[in-house]
């Protein structure tokens, strides 16, 4: 008989499971992302009815199956209760949790994407970093903790350090100032563009969401994010429909 195992991690998606049960998605730090099985978490008066919510995070008992695993109980760290107060940080935390989920699989040292996402929820809860800007660092980081990240110290075309002054998203990453004219899709790295991108991509998770920008650097930040996980990322995630509609 198999023994029960705990794991830590964050729940990333629920769905229901004929009439009282619950499938629920875990990033976990010791296998990756795994599905559990959360029974009776439907009924009102069930242990598992809160913590099997997305966005709890904690440790989780669980009992191995054949395919997938048992929930039998979780030792919850944080609900992440204020934000959910704010129906447009739960949108973006949602955005957060659907990349994650995307880019996850089982048996997989996810260790990192785990970390960038709790971070990202706790200084979204915090209110103290422009939501549009956690998202800007979430996108690029996760695409860096991927194996995908986009290239901030040297021109992706010739290799130099030196003038690096438009990107590329066709290209991989930024672009000197002598061959940004071969990039058909280069942009201008406003200001402190290059600073910032190449911050994101090196700073240690526990303090990369440690600064703000101009509204101009910002707005450039979007921009290259976007036209960046374009070129690496074909899913739908409904989520951004939220965020564009609750931002008018």
């Amino acid at each position: 008989m198999k023994e029960q195992i705990k794991v830590r991690g964050i729940v990333l998606a629920q769905s229901p499971i004929g009439e009282y049960d619950r499938r629920v998605v875990i990033l976990t730090l010791e296998k990756g992302k795994i599905s559990a099985f959360a029974r009776g978490a439907k009924k009102p008066n069930s242990m598992l009815s809160g913590v099997s919510q997305p966005m709890t995070f904690g440790t989780f008992t669980l009992y191995p199956g054949k395919n997938s695993y048992t929930l039998l109980g979780v030792e919850v760290e944080n609900y992440f209760a204020e934000l959910k107060k704010d129906l447009l940080k739960v949108a973006y935390g949602t955005y957060f949790l659907e990349l994650a989920s995307y880019l996850t699989r089982e048996n997989n040292d996810e260790r990192q994407i785990l970390k960038l996402l709790y971070q990202s929820l706790r200084v979204l809860e915090k209110g103290i970093v422009p939501a549009k800007l956690i998202r800007c660092i979430y996108e690029i980081r996760l695409l860096t903790c991927f194996g995908e990240g986009m290239q901030v110290f040297q021109c992706s075309l010739c290799g130099s350090t030196e003038e690096l002054t438009h990107f590329s998203a066709l290209r991989g990453g930024v672009i000197c100032n002598k061959c940004w004219r071969h990039a058909i899709d280069s942009v201008w790295l406003v200001d402190s563009c290059l600073y910032t991108l190449q911050y994101i991509i090196s700073t240690p998770i526990e303090k990369v969401f440690s600064f703000v920008v101009s509204d101009k650097v910002l707005e450039r930040l979007m921009r290259i994010s976007k036209e960046f996980l374009g070129r690496h990322l074909q899913g739908d995630f409904k989520s951004l429909e939220m965020i564009e509609v609750l931002e008018g």
